[in-house]
């Protein structure tokens, strides 16, 4: 079988349902690597968030990579401690210089924690948008009372809200939600940082295709409309996840994933919603 390519990709709204997670990816050099390596691999969805500290370096991967900068869905993440209206806008242009690029497709409220406000936020994201320096504008970590307040907030739509999911935490009730009202998941963590490996429903369903476990978490996540964003720093796993595209799972794998019991929580601070 051909090795799937970017045209083989879904989108949502635009956003290609398969991307690069960089959080924890704080090497310079191996962050620079891994996403030329995956921009080269055919992704051309890349996250990022001002709290990983390595934006220059995601900056200088898309720039090794020569894919043009129309073609990258980039997205990035306004820490908790730049909420306030002032904090926003410059802390986002210091994030555009840091990447070397005129705006960023998604930005995203990294958490409803620390000096977010609703209504102060959302306005300086607006007036963001209305500059062109950010062209959507999600948010993350979100909980369904959380994101009723900020719709009631916001002038402009939520593009999406990126959470952790994957088959140990399939968070049911967010997807009901974005189901309802038209707020995309997008996974962190899709595979419950390398628990997946450890599951004997995921094994079994891997060795069926003859796959990875990996690749069935994705898979999974895509069947359920949820777009992912598996963090990888070689090449290897960055193929590895890329070649999840290539796997259908049958309506028997996702009940069978669907019936795994657990709510597994992988990211858990004190600040969190929930």
């Amino acid at each position: 079988m051909d090795s799937p390519t970017s045209d083989d990709v879904a989108t949502v709204n635009g956003m290609p349902m398969l991307g690069l997670g960089t959080w924890q990816n704080e090497d310079e050099e191996e962050c620079a690597e891994s996403v030329r390596a995956a921009l080269e691999t055919g992704y051309r969805h890349i996250d990022t968030a001002q709290a990983y500290g390595n934006e220059e370096s995601v900056g200088e991967g898309i720039e090794r990579a020569g894919v043009d900068r129309e073609d990258v869905f980039l997205a990035t993440k306004v820490w908790i401690e730049n909420l306030e209206p002032e904090d926003v806008v410059e802390s986002t242009e210091e994030s555009l210089e840091k990447l070397g690029v005129d705006y960023v497709d998604l930005l995203y409220i990294h958490w409803p924690a620390g000096e977010y406000d609703p209504e102060d936020t959302f306005d300086a994201l607006s007036t963001l948008v209305a500059d062109g320096l950010v062209e959507n504008v999600g948010v993350s970590n979100f909980e369904p009372e959380q994101l009723d307040d900020a719709r009631e907030a916001s002038d402009i739509d939520i593009f999406a809200n990126q959470v952790e999911c994957h088959p140990l935490l399939p968070q049911e009730s967010l997807r009901a939600y974005a189901d309802e009202h038209d707020i995309p998941l997008v996974a962190y963590s899709p595979l419950a940082r390398g628990e997946v490996f450890d599951v004997p429903e995921l094994e079994e369903i891997a060795e069926k295709h003859d796959a990875s476990a990996a690749q069935v978490s994705l898979a999974w996540l895509r069947e359920k409309g949820i777009a992912a964003i598996p963090k990888a720093t070689g090449e290897e796993h960055i193929r590895d996840n890329w070649e999840s595209l290539a796997l259908e799972l049958d309506a028997e794998d996702v009940e069978v994933i669907d019936g795994i019991d657990t709510q597994e929580r992988q990211v858990d601070p004190d600040f969190a919603p929930w």
